[in-house]
């Protein structure tokens, strides 16, 4: 039996004014579309007390953020780039361009092709997101997308220098110091200033998904991400203590940010409220994720580990922690997730910031029909077709021209007609 132990506030309640964020973005939107870079400079002013000469950072101002690092963070951000970069390498490797004769004459074949021009948002605004670079840049520099512009809002005032640098360091080709729904709609409607993208990719707050899902279409996008989610799945192995801060390394992305416990434990689940709040009390950023825990956060008891599959895929959260006896049991069988996390010796914050894996995830249920950002975002496979002999077309002709005709299409039915008629003539000619 599965039993609610705390129960959360629903989740599709999380935002409190959806209409009025619709409403405001597509102002912003028309705006930007109609006034380019008058209307980017007047809602940057507007809502980041931020009108530089130029949002493009100059390369002297690049460097100049590349060299205010110490050391030990140069070498950090490397570590990190370099960890992405090899598994977004791998995963390209699996990628290849096919071409098959699926009949005697008939070939079949795709090409992947990366993007050509992409937009890689990285947030700033409450935390300077540094590992969002990674996670957008370098990814799409592996994919061997030929333009790759990095935005990021200002953060207290200024450029963050740590995000310009990973911008930089990971292999975008131009920065610009500039974020929010303005932003989104600059890079796609292009203005003056800022050359137009193909496709729109990394996370950010309301105003910039609900840019990015008006724009879907005008422009590609990644996915449209909602407030940072975890599930812990746990066992009896589980100690409170790390259950915790699990829970609440999470908790601190926003005051909407749910936060859940699965667990067969009973003592777990009685033993992880008073926890939760004993590190509240010391947390940093517990003014944040005191809230989150109070109206997201969720514990629910299982009698078994089949009950706990079925709460992991009804809940389709974005990051699941496996904290259990026998985590590959969850690998084996859970089906929706954005990222798994397997074992007491990983946790998210390893995913979010430096192992490897890209951190720009599916939310709001969406791990049900999708995963997240990879190499394979940034890459187009098209297909094409060849077919090399009169009998082919002949053959393929006959087979189309009636299919044509069973669906109406009299213009369809003569592209194949004609076919037929030159190909089938000159095969038969050739047999006289």
């Amino acid at each position: 039996m599965i039993t609610t132990i705390k129960a959360a506030r629903r989740i599709d309640s999380q935002s409190s004014s959806p209409a009025q964020v619709r409403e405001t973005v597509s102002e912003i939107i028309a705006a930007v579309e109609a006034h380019g870079d008058a209307a980017v400079r007047a809602y940057s002013k507007k809502l980041d007390d931020w009108s530089p000469t130029s949002f493009r950072l100059s390369p002297e101002e690049i460097a100049s953020c590349v060299a205010s690092l110490s050391t030990q963070e140069r070498s950090d951000i490397d570590f990190a780039q370099a960890q992405v970069r090899r598994f977004a390498e791998i995963q390209k490797s699996t990628l290849r361009d096919v071409e098959v004769e699926t009949l005697p004459g008939v070939f079949l074949g795709h090409k992947n092709l990366p993007v050509q021009s992409v937009a890689c948002y990285v947030p700033g605004g409450k935390y300077p997101l540094i590992a969002s670079a990674h996670m957008g840049v370098v990814t799409a520099s592996v994919a061997g997308v030929e333009r790759i512009v990095a935005v990021a809002p200002p953060f207290n005032g200024r450029p963050n220098p740590a995000i310009v640098a990973a911008m930089h360091l990971g292999g975008a080709h131009e920065i610009y110091c500039v974020g929010g729904a303005h932003a989104v709609a600059g890079l796609a409607f292009g203005t003056s200033e800022i050359l137009a993208v193909d496709m729109i990719v990394g996370p950010g707050n309301a105003y910039v998904a609900e840019a990015k899902r008006q724009l879907f279409g005008r422009v590609g996008i990644d996915l449209i991400a909602g407030p940072t989610e975890t599930l812990i799945i746990a066992d009896h192995t589980c100690d409170p203590e790390m259950a915790a801060a699990d829970l609440l390394g999470q908790a601190e992305h926003g005051v909407n940010s749910p936060t859940i416990i699965v667990t067969t434990s009973r003592e777990l689940a009685n033993a992880l409220p008073a926890e939760i709040e004993r590190q509240l009390n010391v947390l940093p950023t517990a003014a944040i994720a005191r809230l989150a825990w109070q109206d997201y956060g969720e514990i629910i008891l299982c009698d078994t580990l089949e009950e706990m599959v079925s709460e992991g895929d009804r809940i389709a959260s974005e990051h699941v922690q496996v904290l259990t006896e026998d985590p590959d049991y969850f690998l084996d069988r859970l089906k929706n997730f954005g990222a798994l996390f397997l074992g007491a010796r990983t946790n998210v914050s390893y995913g979010d910031k430096v192992i490897g894996t890209n951190h720009t995830l599916p939310t709001m249920r969406s791990a049900r029909f999708t995963g997240g950002l990879w190499v394979g975002k940034f890459i187009k496979t098209c297909t094409y077709q060849r077919v090399t002999t009169d009998e082919a077309s002949a053959l393929i002709g006959e087979y189309c021209s009636r299919l044509c005709a069973m669906e109406g299409f009299a213009g369809h039915k003569e592209q194949a007609d004609l076919r037929v008629r030159r190909f089938g003539r000159q095969l038969a000619e050739v047999v006289q």
